[in-house]
């Protein structure tokens, strides 16, 4: 019989990856967000391409002939701009009170 000195020491059997399952989720968020992001970028494509016909534009004093893309672009960046300068003016004017 061997004494516990002179037999070998066993080793473990390999534990399971502990970082497995989060590594799993992970991927699968970067998949979806890949294909979030290429659904977007199919979508912004057929967008554009959709909207490219040239409209007329009256001003008061003026027509401009432009993409119709162009000026559904310009007025989001408008609404956005002016959006984000009445809620500045609200909250400066709400500090004061």
């Amino acid at each position: 019989m061997e004494t516990e000195e002179q037999r070998p020491p066993e080793e473990a059997p390999p534990a399971p990856e502990a970082d497995e399952k989060p590594l799993r989720e992970w991927q699968i968020r970067l998949y979806l967000t890949i294909i979030t992001l290429g659904l977007v970028l199919a979508y912004g494509i057929a967008f554009v391409l959709e909207n490219n016909k040239h409209v007329s534009l009256h001003f008061v004093f003026a027509t401009a002939r432009v993409s119709l893309i162009w000026l559904v672009l310009l007025s989001v960046a408008l609404g956005l701009l002016l959006g984000v300068l009445l809620s500045q003016l609200y909250r400066r004017r709400r500090r004061r009170h």
